[in-house]
């Protein structure tokens, strides 16, 4: 059985995150985020492995919080779509019982 409370919140959420993927505050945060990381990455010594791992590691989760941002949004969509079929539904079987 679909749950339609949540479905509610997906879609709230996706929102949410959709109004921050789209802040030029954040994508602004991201980007000079992740080319610092490069920058200091591309600059460290032959020796200092341990910098640079920690630096990729720094790069990869820049890009993990977008693609979970992401990946909220495509979840509320989905879930509106989900609840776009439920009403359509109702009001399909709200029309027959009117008609019998």
């Amino acid at each position: 059985m679909i749950d339609e409370g949540k479905l509610h919140q997906e879609t709230a959420r996706a929102i949410q995150a959709e109004g921050a993927l789209n802040n030029d505050i954040i994508r602004e945060a991201f980007a000079t985020l992740e080319q610092s990381y490069i920058e200091a990455w591309k600059s460290t010594t032959i020796e200092d492995v341990t910098g640079r791992e920690k630096l990729f590691l720094a790069i990869n989760v820049v890009g993990k919080v977008k693609q979970h941002l992401q990946a909220v949004v495509n979840d509320g969509k989905l879930a509106a779509h989900q609840l776009r079929e439920l009403a359509q539904t109702a009001e399909r079987e709200k029309r027959w019982q009117d008609v019998q």
